[in-house]
This record gives C-alpha cells, sequence and structure tokens, in this order.
C-alpha cells in the first residue's frame, strides 16, 4: 500500500516559490508516494499542467536524493 502528498517546491531557496530567470516564473508542485514495500517516491512536474501535458513533464526519484537548500548552500 501506499500514500501521497502534495507539496510545492522553492525551487531557488528565495522563499517565494520561484526559480529565477529571465522570463516569467514557472512553479515546480512535488508529489510523494510513500511505500511499505520499497523506497517512497517523490515526482517533481509544473504546477497546472494538463494531466496530459504532465505525462511528459516529469521528474521521479527515491525521496532521499533531494536535499533542502538552505541546508545545503
Amino acid at each position: 500500500m501506499s500514500t501521497c502528498s502534495d507539496d510545492t517546491q522553492d525551487t531557488d531557496g528565495e522563499g517565494d516559490g520561484v526559480a529565477p530567470s529571465d522570463g516569467p516564473a514557472e512553479r515546480l508542485v512535488s508529489r510523494l508516494v510513500t511505500n511499505a514495500d520499497g523506497p517512497d517516491r517523490r515526482t517533481v512536474f509544473p504546477q497546472g499542467l494538463s494531466s496530459v501535458a504532465r505525462m511528459s513533464t516529469w521528474l521521479t526519484a527515491n525521496e532521499d536524493v533531494f536535499v533542502d537548500v538552505e541546508e545545503n548552500r
């Protein structure tokens, strides 16, 4: 059995939830799936995409490889 949770991520560590860029900022959202019989997995994707667009615009990795930006500067 697994459970999911959503989490909005600050992508530049400035506390504003956006990444630095010359163009409009794109907010990333993540979903954590906890598994009783395997590693927890987090998927990151841009907020506001349709389900069809989201199918090709995502990144998934084991939860333990994600780090806190503030702790690793």
